[in-house]
């Protein structure tokens, strides 16, 4: 199969990448780089999982695929291996990222995978050159001696996991250990601003102590995939007509006037105090209010939305 090689620049899908710290210097990939893509989420987690993990894992990428949200995982055994298959099963794409140069697939097992990744109008991309190219840039951890590529394979995954986190709108920790490379994927997300989901799991667990610390620390709780459908989508998928009720509670003039307007679609913080020709701090107090009851969710930016 053709190797291309593209710097983060020079594709939509991986620009956001050149904004990381510790940039990629050059992508290598086989097959499609994603196009068009609406929202994209990294689903990681253990290598050894349990049923339940498979069961967490499959059903979310089946879902949000099933939804037209890219999938990408790391093709490594368990979780990642269970998030692709889930993904392509629901018809949808997903993007596998390797620790390892891009000519050398690991584990190996998992090169029928990779092909149906590619074959279904996916990809395989890794920051690590073929091992024949001596004079492409060198990678994290990576080094020339006497002449040939050599790479810490020990450190390299951990690498490749800034890589998830970045090209994610949302990663979700499927199942992990207190001690778990997915832990690391996680890290990089809250340092990039991603959203980060976290399935809880049994406390007498070993491979669910580090996801129910995550949930501890501040993660968003994940019990479907709904939950992150709604962060990502606020206003409802793509195409999808929903009819939402005027929420009834016993307000303020001011608090009933707001959920009235952003009910009607003025959703920004600003026009809504214009419109209603109030002050900003009344605007603060009621919409603060009205946050604390769960009738509205911030959506970034001073604007809002109605909780469904």
């Amino acid at each position: 199969m053709k190797i291309n090689q593209i710097r983060p620049l020079e594709a939509k899908f991986t620009e956001v990448l050149d904004a990381i710290a510790l940039k990629p210097k050059m992508l290598y990939f086989i097959g499609k780089m994603p196009e068009n893509v609406s929202k994209t989420v990294g689903i990681v987690g253990a290598r050894k999982c349990t049923s339940y993990g498979e069961k967490i894992a499959y059903e979310a990428a089946y879902e949000l695929a099933s939804a037209g949200v890219l999938i990408v995982s790391g093709l490594a055994y368990g979780i990642d291996s269970i998030a692709a298959r889930g993904a392509l099963d629901a018809g949808g794409k997903t993007v596998a990222i390797l620790g390892t140069p891009i000519d050398r697939l690991y584990p190996e097992e998992h090169q029928a995978l990779a092909e149906e990744i590619i074959e279904k109008g996916g990809a395989v991309i890794s920051e690590y050159a073929p091992r024949s190219e001596v004079e492409a840039p060198l990678g994290p951890d990576e080094t020339m001696k006497n002449g040939f590529r050599e790479l810490n394979c020990r450190t390299s995954f951990l690498y490749r996991n800034r890589l998830i986190a970045g090209l994610s709108d949302a990663v979700l920790v499927a199942e992990a250990a207190e001690r778990s490379g997915s832990l690391n994927t996680a890290s990089h997300a809250i340092e990039m601003g991603v959203e980060l989901f976290v399935a809880p799991g049994d406390l007498t667990r070993k491979t669910s102590a580090g996801c129910n610390r995550l949930i501890a620390e501040g993660a968003h709780l994940y019990t479907k995939p709904g939950d992150i459908l709604e962060v990502l989508f606020p206003g409802g998928l793509p195409g999808e007509k929903k009819s939402r009720k005027m929420p009834v509670f016993a307000g303020s003039p001011v608090e009933k006037a707001i959920v009235q307007e952003i009910f009607s679609g003025n959703t920004d913080g600003e026009k809504i105090v214009e419109k209603l020709g109030i002050s900003g701090a009344e605007f603060s107090q009621a919409i603060t209010m009205l946050e604390i009851r769960g009738l509205v969710r911030p959506l970034g930016m001073n604007t809002w939305d109605l909780k469904r």
